[in-house]
């Protein structure tokens, strides 16, 4: 199982590079950063810092998306990274929720998403695509590879990430969701003909390793508000108890009452006291590291290749030390 790490752009930017370089000293493979350019700092410069100071390290945003740069800007600039670095990103999609509410706008179509995720692959990959009807190709490209990974939630998601994702991020860590939607996504690659083992399978929640569960439960509650967004529309979409959508993953968000961006992503949010403990053990991964180990020993065995960890609460460095001495090794023992 490989691990990655996801931070927020938060400044300053050297933080940002000098916990990617703990991740890779302690094993991570991955490092991921949010993508939200009102909320934080542009995320591509911060990625040029962190492949020159890190060997091996994979970057890139969890999760981009179609309406912020123009995907020929968006190829360009994953491109350019590749050639100065080697082929060492990824490019995490999704519909946009707070880089597109923040500046006013709806997140993208589904349509318009998957329409860019083959786009912006080809461009970034040398080969030709279509923009606003115009034939681009980008000529400089010379073996480049853009791995292309959609976050998803609902049924018509899940189907276009199987259809043509490289890769599905699924964030949150409940074991029933993860086995129902790596199901859904395989079997809609199956359907349009594609293998669907060759679909990398990336869970993201926020980790916190300790003793004390009151606090690591505050400290990472932030994630079911942020979930919440993403469920509170499907909620609307299909409607309640909906037969697409599994009350597992719904039936919390009644308590919800809006979301202020202002606090999005960090712990302490006030906007998700509406949040219960039983949803913040089940999407996220505490306690000490034998409970982290269990469940990622459950994640993996359901077809999980990477978990990558959301660390925004006050153990960064504890809780990428804590994964690096005793939770990888006994991963991939």
């Amino acid at each position: 199982m490989d691990f990655g790490l996801v931070l927020q752009t938060d400044p300053p930017a050297s933080q940002v590079i000098s916990l990617m370089k703990r991740a890779e000293r302690n094993g991570f493979r991955y490092g991921w950063t949010f993508d939200s350019a009102v909320l934080w700092q542009e995320p591509f410069v911060i990625y040029s810092q962190i492949l020159a100071n890190t060997q091996k390290l994979h970057v890139g945003p969890m999760v981009t998306n179609p309406g912020t740069r123009t995907w020929e800007v968006t190829a360009s600039t994953f491109a350019t990274l590749n050639d100065m670095y080697g082929n060492r990103t990824v490019c995490g999609i999704g519909r946009g929720d707070s880089a597109m509410r923040v500046a006013g706008r709806a997140p993208n179509t589904l349509a318009r998403l998957g329409e860019a995720i083959d786009v912006i692959r080809d461009l970034a990959e040398g080969r030709e695509a279509s923009v606003d009807g115009n034939p681009i190709r980008i000529p400089w490209i010379r073996d480049g590879k853009l791995p292309v990974w959609m976050a998803a939630y609902g049924p018509k998601a899940l189907a276009l990430a199987g259809q043509k994702a490289d890769g599905f991020i699924l964030q949150l860590a409940d074991l029933y969701l993860t086995e129902w939607m790596i199901k859904a996504v395989r079997q809609a690659a199956a359907e349009a003909g594609r293998d669907p083992s060759a679909i990398t399978i990336c869970v993201a929640a926020p980790a916190y390793v300790g003793e004390d569960l009151a606090h690591a439960r505050d400290q990472c509650r932030w994630f079911g508000g942020m979930v919440g967004n993403h469920v509170a529309d499907l909620v609307s979409r299909y409607g309640e108890h909906s037969s697409m959508v599994p009350d597992e993953l719904t039936e919390y968000v009644k308590a919800r009452q809006g979301y202020d961006y202002s606090h999005h992503g960090r712990a302490g949010n006030p906007s998700t006291d509406f949040v219960p403990d039983e949803i913040v053990d089940r999407f996220c991964l505490l306690g000490p590291a034998e409970a982290h180990i269990e469940k990622l020993r459950a994640l993996r065995d359901l077809g999980v290749d990477q978990f990558a960890v959301y660390d925004m609460h006050d153990a960064k460095e504890s809780t990428i030390d804590a994964y690096g001495t005793r939770i990888i090794p006994a991963l991939n023992d």
